[in-house]
């Protein structure tokens, strides 16, 4: 429960008239030991913009955390967006043949009409045949932008 409140309101302040100067989280957690509810403390947060300080009783019942207990979702998620940017749609297509040949794709030939094949080892090749085709067509439509702008390689 105290994630969700977090993740809802990462910045909730903490109030100017504590002397302790709690944590952001013993603060939720106070009023969600108090409340019992998300809902509750969501809507105070709405309404007031802050809350309440935990008395120095609670801190004899529960002691601060000085170090995180486990890494935040905001460092797993950027550590899995490295991976992926890492990985391009060429790489991740197997298309890299296909890019050397410098395919031409006109476009008549990007995506059109599927046809319901009768195997599905067909209907899933021919999605992916598909699914090549506009990636190949992307880039060459990005390279041709690139170059008309810029002019040739050798003047970048």
């Amino acid at each position: 429960m105290i994630d969700t409140i977090s993740n809802m309101f990462p910045d909730i302040p903490v109030p100017m008239s504590s002397t302790s100067s709690p944590n952001r989280s013993d603060n939720v957690r106070y009023d969600l030991l108090r409340t019992g509810s998300v809902e509750l403390t969501s809507n105070k947060i709405l309404e007031r913009g802050f809350l309440d300080a935990p008395p120095p009783a609670y801190y004899t019942l529960f002691p601060r955390d000085t170090a995180p207990a486990r890494p935040s979702t905001a460092t797993t998620t950027a550590r899995a967006a490295e991976k992926k940017a890492a990985e391009s749609l060429i790489s991740r297509y197997d298309l890299q043949e296909r890019v050397t040949k410098e395919e031409i794709i006109l476009e008549d030939q990007i995506g059109g009409k599927a046809v319901w094949e009768d195997s599905v080892e067909k209907r899933e090749a021919s999605l992916k045949e598909r699914k090549a085709q506009m990636i190949l067509a992307a880039r060459q439509c990005v390279s041709h932008l690139f170059f008309s702008f810029w002019g040739t390689a050798a003047d970048c």
